[in-house]
């Protein structure tokens, strides 16, 4: 990151412009359109994620205050018009974005394939699950989600070392999240940590097809026989380790092997829960345990909805609702590539909160780091859920 940049220009120089390039030409990005390019696009929102501009206004205001700056910090074609972004936002295609989204994901993930775990394992363990982020009726009728207000759902596997999104769709919020499953291509050794709501055991049985492991709770009226029990350690917590087999007229069909059963007693909150996996090899505790750090998946979701912009929307129409998600992820995901190669201690939240009002200064963002004071910052994000959460 070179001395004399602004700090925005330092973030955007990590952005690999050749696969961004590949991405905009896939799609013809730039057809019909002569100055305001895709790469001024992504600049602009890019802009408004980490600097936390409110509306399309908000930007063209802040860019055209600090014209000076526009060219070094890579825009091109003179001042952002906010008619001009809207129209790009309106007709661009969502998927450039959402194809260089993963482009980041990639990168990031090798710089975070040494994190430590909660768990000494050496498979890779994702956490999967949806969330709703609301909108207005009147403005999204598109998104029709309940009888006053519309929606649409963020599906995320997320890679639990470095917490990297690995896999996101978008879809309107009337979409169950079982139906993932269905476009998911499971990895051989992997482990998916979920909630009750993707229980379909044919479905599941793919996840044992593809050698993948399963780990999900299991609902009450789950009809079953019990094949075999191993002994448990119940001071913590176990109940029963069992091997069963489904008994319901469709399940027994569905999921034709044995699954594992362990019921273990949160003593915290007083309350049982029921765990179902297709792996008999790991301890029965560490099930627990592992189902316990799917509470990250839940912190990412949170994280995301209060610090970047996926709340208020600069357009109404799908492509525009897309295209920001996508460029919100990417930002998110820049930020965790920044806070791995530059080695530091502060938070994604800090990052964020110390880029948003230098955005413009020539500071080497090195620098900066080392200035900063962690007490001016409220780690907010570093709020854990409780099993009960869960």
């Amino acid at each position: 990151m070179n001395k004399g940049q602004t700090v925005f220009s330092q973030i955007m120089d990590i952005v690999p412009r050749y696969e961004f390039n590949k991405c905009v030409e896939r799609y013809k990005g730039n057809h019909r359109f002569k100055s305001f390019t895709c790469w001024n696009q992504f600049l602009s929102m890019a802009f408004a994620q980490l600097t936390y501009r409110e509306s399309l206004r908000d930007i063209e205001s802040c860019l055209s205050s600090m014209s000076r700056h526009l060219y070094h910090m890579g825009f091109r074609g003179g001042k952002v018009s906010r008619s001009t972004l809207a129209e790009a936002n309106e007709n661009r295609p969502w998927q450039i974005y959402a194809d260089f989204a993963q482009v980041m994901i990639a990168k990031a993930r090798k710089l975070y394939a040494d994190e430590p775990l909660l768990l000494d394992l050496d498979e890779t363990i994702y956490a999967l699950d949806a969330s709703v982020i609301d909108l207005y009726l009147t403005l999204f009728p598109w998104a029709y989600f309940r009888k006053t207000k519309s929606g649409v759902k963020l599906h995320t596997l997320l890679d639990l070392k470095g917490n990297i999104p690995t896999y996101i769709a978008i879809t309107e919020a009337t979409i169950h999240d079982v139906n993932i499953l269905d476009l998911l291509e499971f990895e051989y050794g992997a482990i998916y940590i979920m909630d009750r709501g993707y229980i379909d055991f044919l479905r599941l049985y793919r996840f044992t097809e593809a050698g993948a492991t399963f780990i999900i709770r299991a609902k009450s009226n789950m009809k079953f026989r019990r094949i075999y029990s191993r002994p448990v350690d119940k001071s913590t917590g176990l109940r029963c380790d069992q091997t069963i087999a489904l008994s319901g007229v469709h399940s027994k069909d569905d999921y034709p092997e044995h699954l594992r059963r362990i019921k273990y007693f949160d003593k915290e909150n007083n309350r049982y829960m029921v765990f179902l996996t297709n792996n008999f090899n790991i301890d029965a505790y560490a099930i627990t345990e592992l189902y316990k750090s799917r509470w990250q998946i839940e912190l990412f979701f949170k994280w995301i909805k209060q610090h970047l912009r996926i709340k208020n929307f600069y357009g109404t129409s799908m492509n525009a609702v897309k295209t920001q998600i996508w460029i919100a992820i990417t930002v998110y995901v820049l930020v965790a590539i920044i806070k791995k190669r530059l080695k530091t201690e502060a938070s994604l939240y800090t990052l964020l909160q110390i880029f948003s009002v230098t955005a413009f200064s020539q500071t080497p963002i090195e620098q900066l780091l080392k200035e900063f004071d962690p007490r001016k910052f409220d780690d907010s994000e570093n709020n854990q859920l409780l099993f009960k959460d869960l």
